[in-house]
């Protein structure tokens, strides 16, 4: 079962495939392709699913903004009091645009720069996720210059496995993220002692896209076990946040529900004062959104058949980045034979893929949508090839809104010069 409902109601109707009742193809001819296409209905399930497993326990989910910055996405976010979580000040500010509360925002990341501890602080978020010794003594000393007190938590590096990508594991002593857990006892001493900083709580993510609880469970146990440590001391933290990284069914996975993935971390830290933090991003957006797109040529090979669409990897950058799977559904069904067909742009590289060997009964001009396609996807596009990048809207119920207008080709090169000529 999916963590987050699946594109639904997303049936087959007389113009082909809906979504919430509005025709894929509607879509395509009123805002043109490539389009990604979010539902809200989707977005608000998915962070309901965190509200009701949480039920009284004090805690703050908070979205992480790096899956899906748009701001319409955002909005609907905010309007459910939700938490972010971030990486950058750009980030932070488009939570601000989207009417999201700054006291609710955790600020994450290893490389923060002074200027965006400045922002952060006359803002006002509810705590920094310091990850190295230098990022401590840097905020001490902004801090200090602005006359105010910094929240912190440390993000601990727990080094346990889970069982992911390489590409997006977080908490092996091997990767960049996070203060070695066994310097964080020291660390947190020298936080304590540091007279512009507050110390409020602690921190831990070990990796994206899990489809099991035990690593997670394993990781918040050794917190915990710091945690009380640390109050042995005399350092009392106000929350603890576990991260996020709760996977969701790409194509044949079988992630838990949001409540069982929950259930075990709940019952560790049953009878705790500390408040919970969660970061969920993949699960609130991942399969709230597709991207649409229409097939310029079908192409016969000796060896492969290519269906040739108008978005690319610049698009859509998972498939090529970690061979990511997105099911490629054609929009309008034609009784036709299938055939086997690599989907791919029409960019110059030969990892410009976003399907492989996927058996589609399509004609030149038909529509695709790639599911599951809401995390990661727009947020990471680029405008490779000078393409601009796709336009971006939000089904609510029969309503279509455009949040994110198509970019232009001169927009591209608005803050460019030519060298003048001498």
């Amino acid at each position: 079962m999916s963590t987050t409902p699946s594109l639904s109601p997303f049936s087959q109707g007389p113009r082909g495939l809906t979504l919430e009742g509005v025709a894929l193809a509607d879509i395509a001819a009123r805002f043109g392709t490539p389009t990604y296409v979010y539902s809200r209905a989707a977005l608000v399930a998915a962070f309901d699913a965190y509200r009701h497993a949480l039920g009284e326990r004090p805690a703050l989910v908070c979205c992480a903004v790096k899956a899906n910055s748009n701001l319409g996405v955002l909005s609907v976010f905010a309007a459910l009091d939700a938490g972010f979580d971030i990486v950058s000040g750009g980030e932070l500010a488009r939570v601000l645009a989207a009417g999201g509360r700054a006291d609710r925002v955790v600020f994450s990341g290893t490389g923060k720069s002074r200027a965006e501890m400045r922002q952060a602080l006359a803002a006002g978020i509810h705590c920094f996720n310091v990850e190295s010794a230098a990022e401590l003594d840097r905020l001490d000393e902004v801090a200090a210059a602005l006359g105010t007190t910094a929240p912190v938590a440390l993000r601990v590096n727990p080094d346990v496995d889970p069982g992911t990508h390489p590409y997006i594991s977080t908490g092996l002593k091997s990767n960049k993220f996070g203060v070695a857990f066994s310097g964080a006892l020291a660390l947190y001493r020298r936080a304590a002692a540091l007279p512009n900083l507050r110390v409020c709580g602690i921190a831990c993510h070990i990796g994206s896209q899990l489809l099991d609880p035990a690593p997670v469970v394993e990781a918040a146990g050794k917190v915990l076990g710091l945690v009380d440590r640390l109050a042995a001391e005399g350092i009392h933290l106000d929350h603890i946040d576990l991260g996020g990284g709760l996977g969701i069914r790409y194509r044949d996975e079988t992630p838990p529900t949001v409540a069982a993935y929950l259930a075990p971390l709940l019952e560790l830290f049953k009878g705790r004062t500390e408040a919970l933090c969660f970061e969920p991003g993949r699960s609130l957006t991942g399969n709230a959104g597709l991207l649409l797109t229409r097939i310029e040529y079908l192409k016969p090979g000796e060896e492969k058949n290519f269906a040739i669409v108008d978005a690319a990897m610049n698009d859509l950058a998972r498939p090529a980045l970690y061979d990511a799977w997105h099911d490629a559904v054609a929009v309008m069904a034609r009784d036709l034979p299938p055939q086997c067909y690599d989907v791919v742009g029409p960019i110059c590289e030969s990892g410009d893929f976003l399907a492989r060997e996927r058996n589609l009964a399509v004609e030149e001009g038909d529509l695709l949508a790639l599911l599951s396609a809401g995390a990661y996807g727009m947020s990471m596009s680029s405008n490779y090839n000078s393409r601009p990048r796709a336009a971006e809207v939000i089904v609510d119920g029969d309503s279509v809104h455009l949040v994110r207008e198509r970019e232009t080709v001169e927009s591209l090169y608005a803050l460019e010069k030519p060298l003048a000529r001498e």
